[in-house]
């Protein structure tokens, strides 16, 4: 058996002001074909797998490029298309193949392109034909697009945030599609959206019992997989929001009532989901009254908005100066990015005191520059951290402590969250010896931290990142979900939304309209079939604005109408 496996991953936040470039992936992580290191990366675990699995089985991969951005701003267009079509290239040089098993993310968004995960996926599958097994993991902090799920034939997600579980989630969905490839299986894919954003950790309940149930049910009654997409809410995207994924057997009727059952409950406990959230005065405020009572493990702080693994840049200075305005002095901060920082320290050496001007340089949203005198405790050009069973990089960084405190702040050039404990450790700061430890992360920190944190405080301080969907000005989101609207459901659905189908064959939505069949009686005609297919007043709106994709998803399999409506009202031309 031949396998073609490959892995292009970033998650775009479309509101971030730093751009990502074919620089952003080879800083992060590029390994060419048949480089991948031994251990995984969050979005390449199938490689990994697969490899494991070839030397047991005898199978035969085909491994090609797998890169990874730290998440930013919008992937530029000739990046996206060059890696795209590296990976295409290699898939076409593998041929023939029986299963293309891939490793993605879910949310990258490029110039020019709202879905590239769908944009590849549709061409991995022009390339490889209708029979081959089409598979491939994501993160669950992503999109749900009618293209993926038409030429996918598995999709799998990550099921804890944070995501302790990419690789056993790359295994499985490895192991998914080598039996569908053997034909063991005939997956189908049924989706439910459930009309909402919302954070959704995994660490405390009620998602801890929901994901623990969803587990539960996978190779029971023929259900294969189940996943849960939190959605992205930092990305102006058309599907954005959270939707349930159930891959049964052959049976569609199951995985649909699945998908809407475990859809609906997941949106009656919408507002339970979320971590309490303080500002920075109050956070501060409780960490002191814990630090009190508590001297045995230091107070971990979480600055969750200013997280880079958001896409924002990760240089605030409004916890840390709150902190400083108190006159907490053992604290240790993990980390800001500030390059030109640590190029300083560099230049000073370690040992050097000197005076920096360190964060708030990326923009005005997450604070000021904080100036400092400083000694230069440590330097070194390889920082880094472990991620579960991988190592993410700082690249150059540097120590510095405020004078007269015991404030360490590690300064790196690489962007990244923090993940674990490790990443004080390894530059030689003892994270147990300070009284309070700052972090920039939304919740992945979480499984290192907690054990060493006499409690965890989550901070929402100021930050570029779109932290209140109720409220931020997307223009491209397709329909209404909660919190933007207090109950969705009441809503008409637009066009592309609702449980997306899934087909290899060529279907209405692979047409286009030619105008010269379009006059206009029959537009009128074709708009009042519509309101009265969906119960959706279109009347008054321009047909363009639709598209032949939405049009055909309002029509077909819906409350009776199908072509057979839409022929007497429009031609159609074969795509």
């Amino acid at each position: 058996m031949r396998i073609f496996t490959a892995s292009l991953a970033t998650e775009t936040n479309t509101f971030s002001p730093v751009p990502t470039d074919r620089a952003s992936f080879e800083m992060a992580f590029y390994a060419a074909p048949g480089k991948h290191p031994e251990t995984p990366t969050l979005c390449s675990s199938p490689i990994v797998a697969l490899r494991k699995r070839a030397a047991k089985e005898g199978l035969t991969v085909i491994e090609g490029t797998a890169t990874w951005a730290e998440p930013g701003g919008l992937v530029q267009r000739q990046t996206y298309e060059a890696l795209r079509d590296e990976i295409l290239g290699q898939l076409g040089e593998a041929l023939p193949v029986d299963a293309v098993i891939l490793g993605l993310h879910g949310a990258m968004v490029a110039q020019g392109y709202d879905d590239c995960e769908g944009d590849l996926l549709e061409r991995v599958r022009a390339i490889v034909g209708p029979n081959v097994v089409i598979a491939s993991e994501f993160d669950p902090h992503s999109h749900l697009t009618p293209k993926r799920v038409t030429a996918c034939d598995i999709m799998a997600y990550f099921l804890e945030f944070p995501h302790t579980d990419f690789y056993e989630r790359g295994e499985h969905v490895v192991e998914l599609g080598l039996a569908a490839a053997r034909g063991e299986i005939k997956p189908v894919i049924s989706t439910f959206d459930c009309r909402m954003i919302q954070v959704l950790p995994t660490s405390r309940e009620p998602m801890r019992s929901f994901v623990d149930r969803i587990k539960a049910l996978h190779g029971k009654d023929g259900v294969l997989s189940v996943s849960v997409i939190h959605g992205f809410m930092a990305a102006d995207v058309p599907e954005m929001g959270t939707r349930i994924l159930v891959v049964t057997d052959n049976d569609k009727a199951k995985g649909d009532k699945l998908a809407e059952t475990l859809g609906r409950e997941l949106y009656a406990m919408r507002e339970q989901t979320a971590m309490t959230m303080l500002s920075a005065q109050a956070g501060i405020e409780q960490a002191l009254g814990v630090r009190a009572t508590r001297q045995d493990k230091p107070v971990v702080i979480a600055d969750i908005w200013d997280n880079p693994g958001g896409g924002v840049p990760g240089d605030g200075t409004v916890v840390l100066r709150e902190l400083l305005a108190r006159g907490v002095t053992k604290v240790g901060v993990a980390t800001i990015w500030d390059p030109i920082a640590v190029t300083f320290c560099h230049a000073a050496g370690e040992g050097a005191v000197i005076d920096l001007r360190f964060g708030g340089k990326a923009g005005p949203q997450a604070g000021e520059p904080i100036d400092a005198r400083v000694t230069v405790l440590k330097t070194t050009n390889e920082g880094w951290q472990s991620f579960g069973p991988s190592r993410v990089t700082l690249g150059p960084s540097a120590v510095v402590r405020i004078e007269a405190t015991e404030v360490d702040i590690i300064l790196n050039t690489n962007r990244t969250q923090t993940f674990e404990p490790d990443v004080f450790s390894n530059i030689g700061i003892d994270p147990l010896a300070k009284d309070v430890l700052l972090i920039k992360s939304t919740n992945h920190f979480y499984a290192g931290f907690a054990p060493i944190a006499a409690e965890i405080i989550y901070v929402a301080a100021p930050s570029s990142y779109p932290s209140n969907p109720a409220k931020t000005d997307y223009r491209k989101l397709n329909r209404a979900i909660w919190p933007r609207v207090a109950d969705p459901w009441k809503q008409p659905i637009s066009p592309l939304v609702g449980e997306i189908s899934q087909s290899h064959q060529p279907s209405l939505h692979h047409h286009r309209l030619g105008r010269r069949h379009f006059p206009p009686e029959r537009r009128v005609q074709f708009l009042r079939i519509l309101r009265t297919a969906r119960g959706i007043d279109v009347l008054a709106q321009p047909l363009g604005q639709f598209g032949i994709e939405g049009i055909a998803r309002l029509l077909e399999g819906r409350e009776g109408v199908g072509v057979e409506h839409l022929r007497p009202h429009v031609g159609i031309i074969a795509g």
